[in-house]
């Protein structure tokens, strides 16, 4: 790979009189989607970027040389962005992708919640500058860019849950919100659309650039203000809904003052719920890129589980919306737990061995080599998975009910209904306890539920 790599840099650097080499070449953890690369060309480093498959980039709405031209003019307009210096050739025989320099700092979540509440606030307003900036860029010429209207997304988003069974309640509770309070038409601006902590550069407490380019398209720019203000990507800083960096207001003043246009809380609940969706309907399609064969990485079915996370996301965004005696009204009472065994070792201890053993023994040796960073992130992925199959073993109720996400869908039930507030609250608390019980917004709303 290192030798196929020189052969781009050495067309992408043209001028140079004496061709540098390719070292260091280093799988980079994380990413649910893209695959990123680290090296070092000379005494340069650069990033490869590039899709896991072709069958996986030909169903998305914007191509990576879309991307790459987008990131471009994103650098050459002043936003903090990657500087794209050379993109891959079918002749290449790297795959579909580009190579951009690499930026100074982290992306890790700690590097930028890591700080006092002076410097996190020092950092959200380099977030809201750069959100500005891209929102401002001129759409003109940009017409490779998909275009998202509220109506027909949320539309679409119908179609994908009922592709994926259509039978998650709490999925289908989101989707009726949606369609009864779509907002008005807005004038589209560049969203990014994948505005986050993860996908932000920061490097001294300051950002240093916006990576992550692939889901941009004209749209409202207060998706991305939204967006990043999920509870899941405030990495279990859940007082600070701002991007676990500060609170909303201050949020919205500081990108206002940076150019965006004035707050509307009412477009901000909207994109906030709309992407919240959008998210538990990705983590869903995850295990089915897994089925197909477009991704098999165990990445991918591990994230499917992650829908739950956004289901009990969903519920605290609605519930406000269901009458006082139904949010007062307590859990109905929770299955007697199985009574432990003292006969032979369960399947669910059997798993519990293996993870102990993966923790101890292949962990210990990963540990002896600084350079295999993508190798410990999948250990930990492949001990969240056993996890996941233990619980489920030990008694995972199933959030699967046709029939009542139809009834939501189509309006015969809502929060208002008897008792059903409760059961909602009680079927999230029980799937994502066995799915991702180390979420952090699950004990909060496990307190906040069980004191009725």
């Amino acid at each position: 790979m290192e030798a196929l790599l020189e052969v781009v840099m050495r067309r992408a650097d043209m001028a140079a009189t004496q061709p540098a080499q390719v070292s260091g070449l280093l799988r980079l953890s994380g990413g649910a989607n893209m695959e990123s690369w680290l090296f070092r060309y000379g005494d340069q480093r650069f990033v490869l970027r590039r899709a896991p498959s072709a069958e996986w980039i030909a169903t998305r709405p914007l191509d990576m040389g879309g991307e790459a031209e987008l990131i471009r003019r994103a650098f050459a307009a002043g936003v903090a962005a990657p500087d794209v210096v050379a993109e891959l050739n079918p002749e290449d025989g790297l795959g579909i992708g580009f190579v951009m320099r690499c930026l100074p700092g982290s992306a890790d979540p700690e590097a930028a919640l890591g700080h006092d509440p002076q410097r996190a606030a020092i950092l959200a307003e380099d977030l809201a500058q750069a959100m500005a900036r891209i929102h401002a860029l001129d759409t003109a010429g940009l017409g490779f860019l998909p275009r998202l209207d509220p109506a027909e997304g949320v539309e679409g988003l119908a179609r994908q849950f009922a592709d994926a069974g259509g039978d998650r309640p709490l999925i289908a509770l989101g989707l009726a919100w949606l369609r009864r309070h779509l907002p008005p038409p807005a004038d589209p601006v560049v969203v990014h659309g994948d505005f986050r902590i993860g996908n932000l550069m920061v490097d001294q407490g300051r950002l240093s650039g916006v990576i992550d380019w692939e889901l941009a398209h004209l749209g409202d720019g207060h998706e991305d203000l939204a967006y990043g203000c999920m509870t899941v990507w405030r990495f279990g800083r859940l007082g600070q809904q701002a991007f676990g960096l500060t609170d909303v207001e201050s949020l919205a003043r500081a990108y206002h003052a940076a150019g965006g246009e004035a707050f509307d809380p009412a477009r901000f609940r909207f994109w906030l719920v709309y992407r919240t969706v959008w998210w538990a309907l990705g983590c869903l399609s995850m295990g089915q890129d897994w089925r197909s064969g477009t991704d098999r990485s165990l990445e991918r079915v591990v994230v499917g589980r992650r829908c739950a996370e956004q289901e009990l996301d969903l519920l605290l965004l609605l519930e406000s919306e269901a009458p006082e005696a139904e949010r007062a009204r307590p859990l109905p009472a929770a299955p007697a737990p199985a009574p432990a065994s003292n006969g032979e070792p369960s399947a669910a201890e059997i798993l519990t061995a293996v993870s102990e053993w993966l923790a101890s023994t292949v962990k210990h040796t990963l540990a002896k080599d600084e350079t295999l960073v993508r190798e410990r992130w999948e250990l930990a992925v492949a001990r969240n998975a056993l996890g996941i199959v233990q619980r489920e073993l030990a008694g995972r109720s199933d959030p699967a009910d046709k029939a009542l996400a139809d009834d939501l869908l189509a309006g015969r039930q809502t929060l208002a209904t008897p008792g059903l507030l409760a059961d909602l609250r009680a079927r999230a608390l029980s799937t994502l306890s066995a799915d991702m019980p180390k979420y952090p917004a699950l004990a909060a709303a496990r307190l906040l539920w069980e004191r009725h």
